[in-house]
């Protein structure tokens, strides 16, 4: 089990990556925090491997130019799994989309970040 600390750093990591409009550095963070066949589920797309995670940022920064992923909460983690709200902020702090991420890791690494946009509807 990665300790608390470690797996916030992973997160980070990850949201940083997500949104860097250089494709060097972009692949430089994500390969440091995903496996090989590391699985990211969104609900509008989905990649497998730090290579196509990465191209999906294009996408992202097609749709949202200049935007930055930010956590919104701490990370609760139990055993390999761990859970962190986000926003995607335009330059000016304007939350543009905020979702919730799980992610499951696997020796220091993520092996699958499943994301869902919005809040939690209300019980009932």
């Amino acid at each position: 089990m990665t300790d608390t600390t470690d797996i916030t750093t992973i997160i980070d990591t990850h949201l940083a990556g997500y949104c860097e409009p250089d494709a060097a550095r972009r692949a430089e963070l994500l390969s440091s925090v995903w496996h090989a066949n590391g699985e990211l589920l969104d609900p509008p797309f989905a990649g497998t491997g730090p290579e196509h995670i990465a191209g999906l940022v294009d996408v992202v920064l097609q749709h949202y130019p200049a935007h930055t992923f930010v956590r919104t909460s701490a990370v609760d983690a139990h055993h390999d799994h761990a859970r962190y709200a986000w926003s995607l902020n335009a330059p000016d702090g304007t939350a543009a989309v905020t979702g919730t991420d799980i992610a499951t890791l696997v020796d220091g690494r993520l092996t699958r970040v499943i994301g869902f946009f919005g809040e939690l509807p209300p019980a009932g």
